[in-house]
């Protein structure tokens, strides 16, 4: 990755995206995967400009909510961590008594 803000951000969002469809059920179709590409480039990098570092995790879990709700059929993880410098991401599954989301139904 560059210095250039909106690389950084887009690379950024695709490790994301990439996170989140390999886990999301069920299967995405491509023009769900750039949706939500696009949501989650947006929070990194708002138009505004009013994009900022902290609680990068919440702003995209944020996102991935939105999107979830917009569609109602789709579960998929939630980002725990994101390193700005690298582009790590480590997703986790949100669950209630021990038992992860399912799609089509809730718990």
């Amino acid at each position: 990755m560059t210095g250039h803000p909106t690389f950084a951000a887009t690379g950024r969002a695709d490790a994301v995206t990439q996170a989140y469809v390999d886990q999301a059920k069920p299967p995405l179709t491509q023009e769900l995967v750039e949706r939500v590409r696009k949501a989650l480039a947006e929070t990194l990098d708002p138009p505004d400009g009013t994009g900022s570092e902290g609680d990068l995790p919440g702003r995209l879990n944020a996102a991935l909510d939105a999107f979830e709700a917009e569609l109602r059929s789709i579960v998929g993880p939630r980002v725990a961590s994101l390193d700005t410098a690298t582009g790590a991401v480590t997703m986790e599954h949100r669950s209630e008594a021990g038992q992860p989301l399912r799609a089509f139904g809730g718990q």
